[in-house]
């Protein structure tokens, strides 16, 4: 299962992530991170600036198989000192209610919930997230 279909199959279906999507073109994100075992990449994460004291994260994902392995946290502590160093008060983020893991792992790591910034303010369903650097 692609990370699509795997997104799709969460929120019921590529209709109801149509509004999403074009708010994570991977062409829009400027450091990208890619998590690698032996010579397979086996998850992946971004950041790109969102305004002058914000950093986003974006597309933060680990296959299945190697998930509970800590290598999405280790990716997510890798953007926050990154984003620190890039003279970035804070790293924020969206994600969705429906996806539960993803919400936890944010909460864990110090995330706190946020009004949503845009774009989405606009798009139901949508959770943001922000953590002080």
């Amino acid at each position: 299962m692609s990370t699509e279909e795997y997104y799709s199959s969460i929120v019921g279906g590529i209709q109801n992530r149509k509004g999403f999507i074009p708010y994570n073109i991977s062409e829009s994100i400027s450091t990208v991170l890619i998590a690698c075992i032996d010579d397979t990449a086996v998850g992946c994460a971004g950041l790109k600036k969102y305004s002058d004291s914000d950093a986003e994260i974006k597309r933060v994902w680990v296959e299945p198989e190697y998930r509970r392995q800590r290598i999405a946290e280790n990716m997510m502590n890798m953007l926050e000192k990154l984003a620190g160093e890039m003279r970035f008060q804070r790293t924020v983020l969206q994600t969705r209610e429906a996806m539960r893991e993803a919400v936890l792992l944010y909460e864990k790591l110090g995330y706190y919930r946020i009004n949503n910034y845009p774009p989405y303010d606009m798009l139901e369903g949508a959770a943001c997230f922000a953590k002080d650097l």
